[in-house]
């Protein structure tokens, strides 16, 4: 594909512009320039603009929210007249000098009217390629102890089938078994009649589910702002001392694991320590041992 960009005199430069990288450099390059009078393309090879930035928990050194600053510029920019967002594409080519250049640009196919789409989701979930095998494997049925089976027959008597309920039944078996087994896992996407990739999606999403095997109770450190500055790494070395372990760890007998969370919404306790779902705020390192032992 040759960009509109492309088709220009050779007596005077158009002054079009193409920016190349839909990230945060990039949207905000193109909305300079735009604001400027020129013409912008911004080329980018994923499906959206944003790039890692929207990843981001936090950013440095204020720890704003990334998306509180992204997002008026995605909007700003998807909005503007003077900027042609070109998504699923790459630039193959490029000749010439600024003002009297050819572009040309590859786009992937979509496969869905970029003009008509409400970002429904719709599509995604019909995906024949992301959803649906392309062949049948016969598989072994799904084998869960005895104790695993009657939690899973009685959280699904308890909730049911239905979409909603599955996030409450993951819930209830992470709570339950401190952590998602494998074998779980198979069972629900079989009972809920959803692609076990969707189960993965989401316990790797949320911090609080787990994959692996997690102690009967989770020391969680505050490492915002407020209780970085009040003495959290302090207290995550103590706890590291007192138990054992690393942050991610969990002790040999199961009893305790270990981690470090970015806020817990109590700023005026920092430095603040969470066991299971009780705060304990204004801790000091000569607090850690008493902490512990009344979780044993």
């Amino acid at each position: 594909m040759t960009s509109e960009s492309s088709k220009i005199s050779t007596e005077a430069p158009v002054g079009a512009v193409l920016v190349v990288g839909g990230g945060i450099a990039g949207v905000q390059a193109a909305l300079d320039a735009a604001d400027a009078g020129f013409h912008v393309h911004l080329v980018e090879s994923s499906p959206a603009i944003g790039g890692r930035m929207a990843q981001l928990d936090k950013t440095f050194p204020t720890n704003d929210c990334s998306m509180c600053i992204l997002s008026p510029k995605l909007v700003e920019c998807g909005r503007h007249l003077d900027i042609d967002v070109l998504t699923c594409a790459e630039l193959i080519g490029l000749e010439g000098e600024p003002g009297r250049f050819t572009a040309r640009i590859r786009r992937r196919a979509r496969y869905v009217d970029i003009n008509k789409c409400t970002g429904c989701g719709d599509c995604l979930q019909q995906c024949p390629v992301r959803y649906q095998p392309r062949f049948r494997v016969a598989r072994e049925p799904v084998r869960l102890s005895e104790d695993e089976d009657v939690l899973v027959g009685s959280l699904i008597a308890k909730h049911g089938r239905s979409r909603s309920a599955l996030l409450r039944v993951m819930q209830e078996v992470n709570a339950a078994l401190h952590y998602l087994p494998a074998p779980v896992l198979q069972r629900l996407a079989d009972e809920f009649a959803v692609p076990l990739s969707v189960l993965y999606r989401i316990g790797t999403f949320y911090t609080a589910f787990s994959l692996t095997p997690r102690g009967r109770h989770t020391i969680s450190v505050c490492t915002g702002t407020a209780c970085h500055i009040k003495g959290a790494p302090k207290l995550v070395e103590e706890l590291q001392r007192e138990l054992g372990i690393a942050v991610g760890g969990t002790t040999p007998d199961s009893a305790f694991s270990l981690q470090t969370v970015r806020c817990l919404g109590c700023c005026a306790l920092a430095p603040v320590v969470k066991v299971d779902n009780r705060i304990y705020g204004g801790v000091k390192s000569g607090d850690i041992s008493k902490i512990v032992k009344d979780h044993i």
